[in-house]
């Protein structure tokens, strides 16, 4: 078959290895399902395992809807060093000797609840970033010196999970547990923890957790995925986390045809607990109302699959089309 009319359209949940690009994950996707539609969700650094959302097919149009979702990381932050990119694949360009107090566990949870909370965060110097459209990694690799902006963040939790002296006496590391809002870097949290305990630090290495609803356990391995396919499959549905309705009769062309409905003529519902069980089994939906505020996003189920994310306009009492998908998304099943 030729690439890129396979005719499918959805999301699976890969389980990133460490040594590889977001990149190269999409490369091996597009081989398994003959597909050359495919994106991901959040790009992981090659040091970095872990939770990867790929979508496949028309489902792509669903990347800039979960882009904006928290992320959680298991990290191991080594101090007594500073690299180059903040991480174990950079070039080691500072040493200090570790401080005794590092190896203290009480030391170390009350600097760690210190750090949680919003906050304005200085990218890494080698990080994706454009300014004024060149890429700040690539523009640091050539030397060149590229004026990153602090951006707003927030880490929800920070919890020290163990420390390990290493054996080495000028290296001490923490394995830590966080939760953090959408365009935080960890390497960069790294690094000013370095910076403030006077002691340079970075990023050993990186496990991501969670994307949102999306958890690793509910994630497959690439090795898996040519196994199973399709049947990797997860529901878009629990993973956007919006409320949804179930649109049929009449309103089916309405839908597809992209027209606006009344609020009030819409059905709404939520998943009672969408962390667990994300295939597309309706167990645990409850009703709720109608959105009371301006731009809140609905997906739109037609035919057991995502047709269409609509919006709310509250002055005008409509939902209103936001994407619409012409091959709509499958829910997926239980694999």
């Amino acid at each position: 078959m030729k690439r890129g009319s396979s005719g499918l359209s959805l999301v699976v949940g890969i389980d990133k290895p460490a040594g590889v690009t977001s990149h190269d994950v999409v490369n091996r996707v597009r081989r398994i399902f003959e597909e050359k539609r495919v994106g991901h969700a959040g790009t992981l650094d090659p040091l970095a395992s872990g939770v990867l959302p790929v979508l496949v097919g028309p489902a792509t149009r669903l990347s800039d809807h979960l882009m904006g979702h928290d992320k959680a990381y298991r990290v191991r932050i080594a101090f007594g060093q500073g690299t180059t990119t903040d991480d174990a694949e950079g070039e080691v360009i500072r040493c200090h000797a570790t401080p005794s107090n590092l190896l203290d566990k009480d030391f170390a949870r009350k600097f760690l609840k210190s750090i949680i909370g919003p906050q304005n965060q200085l990218p890494p110097s080698y990080s994706a970033i454009k300014v004024n459209g060149k890429k700040a990694y690539k523009e640091a690799r050539a030397g060149n010196i590229i004026d990153l902006n602090p951006r707003a963040i927030e880490i929800y939790s920070a919890e020290l999970i163990n420390i390990d002296g290493d054996g080495f006496p000028d290296r001490v590391l923490w394995d830590v547990d966080l939760e953090v809002s959408k365009g935080t870097y960890i390497r960069s949290i790294a690094r000013d923890m370095g910076f403030t305990l006077d002691c340079p630090a970075h990023v050993a290495s990186l496990r991501r957790t969670s994307v949102g609803e999306l958890d690793v356990a509910d994630c497959v391995s690439l090795e898996t995925l040519e196994d199973v396919g399709a049947k990797a499959t997860l529901d878009p549905v629990r993973l956007l986390g919006h409320s949804f309705a179930f649109i049929d009769g009449d309103d089916r062309n309405k839908l597809m045809n992209g027209c606006s409905f009344p609020l009030k003529s819409v059905r709404y519902h939520r998943y009672k607990n969408p962390k667990h069980n994300i295939c597309a089994c309706t167990s645990g939906i409850v009703d709720t109302n109608a959105p009371v505020d301006d731009g809140v996003a609905v997906s739109m189920i037609c035919d057991n699959t995502l047709k269409a994310i609509y919006s709310s306009d509250i002055r005008c009492g409509l939902l209103r089309p936001q994407t619409i998908f012409s091959i709509g998304v499958e829910r997926g099943q239980v694999i």
